[in-house]
């Protein structure tokens, strides 16, 4: 898995989808939040957090649509 900005990534293990949802429809993972180190603070137009920020707009709005097509999940 690769995150926006092309750092690979492993599925977090504590977000893991439950054991009964399907393999065809499994529950969004969550981005990983970089590290303070990741910020090289030379004023990028783009920095790693504002992608940060993006992917996890992103991963919100894919879990509330999943937990929509689940709502057996939301326990």
């Amino acid at each position: 898995m690769h995150s926006i900005i092309g750092v690979p990534r492993a599925p977090a293990t504590d977000a893991m989808p439950p054991p009964n949802a399907p393999a065809t429809d499994p529950r969004p993972l969550p981005p990983e939040s970089p590290l303070p180190s990741d910020c090289c603070e030379s004023g990028c137009a783009v920095c790693v957090f504002d992608l940060y920020a993006e992917e996890l707009a992103a991963y919100r709005t894919a879990l509330a649509d999943w937990l929509a097509r689940h709502p057996e999940a939301q326990a």
